[in-house]
């Protein structure tokens, strides 16, 4: 690989984070999130090295046959359920844990004839809105699940936040309300909090908790910090200058000649762009580091380069060293710049990229 730009995975800040969560609720479980290739960070590198999580979360069938075929033996919990029919054989082959949100699911597990009960979760609407059964009809919906002859008789209820990054929502306290007399006298195992609740609403950690984006050292909240909440990045984005221009004042840099020099100055070229997962729309001003030292993104990204002001770093080189997002430059702060969230950047690191494991 002769490509400067990489993707580093801290693998010690992947198991601090998961401690992290053990701390601040130590009476629960932990169902580890690992969706969506966890977060961008590599589905089966993530599952072996939190390997000491009570069970994973992921999003369909397909990312827990990835997992079984690693030979990963915790449990894993589909986080939409059976789609269909079909996939029920399967599941009881993987020995997969299901989340039921939807009527459409519990006809085809009362109609099927399978060799092993599934354990359950049922999951509940609160407020989200989303998917989860009504409030009202939990009482029927537990009765189903009851006279099922292939489901575990021991569900798992459940609920998801839609503002527990915002600490002054009231719609997170009507929720876990609504939940919690939902729940009232019900003698089953119970989850609510995401990493929001996790570390905002000790209140909602109950028998387990679902820490997705907290596990990979990115604050859940609204303008929120990982150091803060004592979280460590797990990823970064870096790459090297493979070029350096010294344009004039008035010169335009970029696709669109968006961005005009103010004076004089060096500009520098990063192997990265859209292509790797930058965003294409992050704006001019966007932090940069070369060489440790805060530098500026200007013009736009394009899919394999990025320009940068070197006006604070004048003795710059070609082959220096660039992070764009990491412990030393939170991916959160770009995404403000680029007016998205932390979770569609991680998500959006490209493939193509070499992934080097530390730790």
């Amino acid at each position: 690989m002769t490509r400067p730009s990489r993707v580093v995975i801290d693998k010690q800040a992947l198991k601090h984070n998961l401690q992290r969560v053990r701390e601040l609720a130590p009476n629960s479980k932990i169902m580890a999130i690992i969706k969506a290739d966890a977060y961008g960070h590599g589905l089966i590198r993530v599952a072996q090295t939190l390997n000491h999580a009570d069970a994973f979360g992921v999003a369909c069938l397909e990312e827990a046959e990835q997992l079984r075929a690693a030979e990963i033996s915790n449990k894993i919990v589909l986080l939409e359920g059976p789609h269909k029919a079909i996939d029920l054989s399967r599941i009881v082959e993987l020995k997969l844990d299901i989340v039921i949100h939807h009527q459409s699911q519990l006809n085809i597990l009362e109609q099927a004839k399978l060799d092993e009960s599934i354990q359950a979760w049922i999951k509940i609407d609160t407020g989200m809105h989303r998917l989860g059964f009504p409030v009202g009809k939990v009482s029927e919906v537990l009765e189903r699940v009851s006279n099922c002859k292939n489901i575990k008789q021991n569900p798992i209820l459940m609920t998801h936040f839609a503002t527990a990054n915002e600490m002054n929502n009231p719609l997170t306290q009507q929720q876990l309300k609504s939940f919690t007399q939902i729940c009232d006298g019900l003698n089953y195992e119970k989850t609510i909090a995401n990493s929001a609740a996790i570390i905002n609403f000790p209140e909602t950690h109950a028998d387990w908790v679902r820490p997705g984006l907290m596990l990979y050292g990115v604050s859940p909240m609204k303008d929120g910090n990982a150091n803060e909440q004592e979280l460590k990045s797990v990823m970064t984005l870096e790459s090297e200058i493979i070029s350096i221009q010294h344009l004039s004042q008035g010169d335009s840099v970029g696709y669109g000649a968006t961005w005009q020099c103010p004076e004089d100055m060096p500009v520098g070229v990063i192997a990265a762009g859209y292509g790797d997962g930058f965003p294409r729309h992050a704006k001019s001003g966007t932090p940069i580091l070369v060489n440790n030292v805060r530098c500026s993104l200007i013009g736009r990204a394009s899919m394999d380069m990025l320009t940068v002001d070197l006006r604070n770093q004048p003795e710059a080189k070609i082959g220096d060293h660039v992070i764009l997002w990491g412990q030393s430059l939170p991916i959160e702060e770009i995404a403000q710049h680029a007016d998205t969230i932390s979770y569609e950047l991680l998500c959006g690191v490209h493939k193509r990229l070499g992934f080097v494991e530390r730790g």
